[in-house]
């Protein structure tokens, strides 16, 4: 790997972690647990300037740590869970369709969301979690995924040339 791409992603691996501790720094939203996403816009730069597995790294070695810092092993479930089908999810609409960052943010939010749903379901084995929490989380999942995408967007075209390739 050459040194120009190691020192960005690396640059973004931070950026996310500094996004990450300022987010933990805001009190928790209605509905409670609902969060912005800082993380995601240098996670979705990663994705389409590096590339794929670049940002499989950086999005994992970014909960990783951040659970270790600020977190517990229950967040570190919560987080990889929702982590790693998100960025799936992005690299899939990424690959094969024409989608904008913001089309590919927003539904990344959502599986986001619905991931970490999931892990609350098997860890209280309460289903109303789907009927009652889910659909909050996913209108503001909705609202964090187009801000992040804009963000996001902005920075990928701003620093294209910047980027290794």
């Amino acid at each position: 790997m050459k040194t120009s791409k190691l020192t960005m992603l690396s640059l973004c691996t931070a950026l996310a972690m500094i996004f990450s501790f300022v987010e933990s720094q805001i009190p928790t939203m209605l509905p409670p647990g609902m969060k912005l996403g800082l993380p995601n816009i240098a996670i979705v730069f990663v994705l389409y300037r590096v590339g794929v597995k670049e940002a499989y790294a950086v999005n994992l070695v970014r909960i990783v740590l951040t659970s270790l810092l600020f977190g517990s092993v229950l967040s570190l479930a919560y987080s990889l869970v929702g982590g790693m089908l998100s960025l799936t999810v992005m690299v899939v609409m990424k690959r094969f369709t024409p989608f904008s960052c913001v089309s590919v943010s927003v539904v990344g939010g959502l599986f986001h969301n619905i991931g970490q749903v999931c892990v609350a379901y098997f860890v209280t084995d309460t289903a109303q979690l789907f009927t009652y929490y889910l659909p909050m989380l996913l209108v503001s999942g909705t609202v964090a995924g187009i801000v992040i995408g804009l963000v996001a967007g902005i920075a990928v075209k701003r620093l294209e040339k910047w980027t290794p390739r």
